[in-house]
């Protein structure tokens, strides 16, 4: 069978190995949806309703909350109608949009998250010159970078994948449409999909990690030569909340894009990629808002009154070490 009259249709495998949690996995899965998109909203319109949070360091956190409702609402929808339909089928053209939305956030999260260690890196290591650092021009272009390489990526990967042939099974044994199963289910020559898929996994994954660890070694390093323990716990406290989504982000990623294929375990693939997926989005604004006072009392003002965005509001960035 051959895609290019582009009506084809895969079979997602998802949890079918696990019917008789449908009823329990559909509302735990819609729950954390909610959760995540009402959590994330929040955070993105706290930090630009609350003049005190345009900084740097909060103007890439609000990036982060739109890639990740991004990266969720891409997935959780299409799942939780196969799971209410028991009919688990997506179409050709909706699976290579959902491959392709949910490629971009996810190499633009990686990404983001290295920015935002130089910037907890800046705000540390050299709080006399953050100012000039992390300038207004330099987190637009940051954040500029995060969504231009997302993007490039991502139609890099999808216009490989369109012209695939798929001669045999149409089942993917996940429970959404990602890049590798795809290619393992095409009849085409997919050699050249394969090293561009591994060259981005290598650049982005252990090319932007290797940059937060040498971020946080020269972190750590500093706050070592703080004399006084508040102000080392101080210093501390402003790069928990994202050192926590670090370790939890990356560490299922690495996992699932770069380890030896002897230890492929799909069902054990399907759960942690739900986690950096869907759970992970839902946490991220759990951890920040919990974790800094200046968000959590944001939040609070803004949920304590009726919010009206004015038309002509603007976002203006203050550099100053948060």
């Amino acid at each position: 069978m051959k895609n290019q009259s582009m009506e084809i249709e895969f079979i997602l495998v998802g949890f079918s190995s696990l019917p008789e949690l449908r009823i329990f996995l559909l509302v735990s899965f819609l729950c954390i949806y909610v959760i995540a998109v009402m959590g994330n909203s929040l955070i993105f319109f706290t930090i630009y309703a609350n003049q005190q949070l345009h900084t740097p360091m909060y103007f890439l956190l609000g990036n982060l909350s739109v890639i990740d409702l991004l990266c969720t609402s891409t997935i959780v929808p299409k799942m939780l109608a196969n799971l209410f339909s028991q009919r688990a089928v997506i179409s050709f053209a909706g699976c290579m949009a959902q491959m392709y939305i949910f490629t971009w956030a996810l190499v633009s999260e990686i990404v983001l998250l290295a920015f935002m260690a130089f910037d907890r890196y800046a705000a540390i290591c050299h709080p006399l010159h953050y100012p000039m650092i992390m300038s207004s021009r330099v987190c637009i272009g940051m954040v500029a970078s995060v969504w231009v390489i997302g993007i490039s990526n991502s139609a890099v990967h999808t216009s490989l994948a369109v012209p695939l042939s798929f001669c045999g099974s149409l089942v993917i044994d996940h429970f959404f449409c990602e890049l590798p199963p795809i290619l393992k289910l095409s009849c085409s020559d997919t050699r050249l999909n394969e090293a561009l898929a591994f060259c981005a996994d290598v650049i982005f994954g252990m090319g932007h990690c290797s940059l937060i660890l040498v971020s946080y070694g020269y972190i750590i390093k500093t706050i070592l030569r703080i004399r006084s323990s508040e102000g080392k716990k101080k210093a501390f406290s402003t790069c928990s909340s994202h050192l926590t989504v670090v370790s939890l982000y990356y560490s299922t990623v690495i996992y699932t894009y770069i380890r030896p294929t002897s230890n492929l375990s799909l069902e054990r693939d399907k759960i942690i990629t739900a986690l950096y997926s869907v759970i992970i989005p839902m946490f991220n604004p759990i951890i920040y808002s919990f974790r800094n006072r200046e968000v959590k009392g944001a939040l609070q003002k803004l949920l304590g009154r009726t919010l009206f965005l004015s038309p002509g509001r603007t976002f203006s960035l203050k550099n100053h070490p948060s």
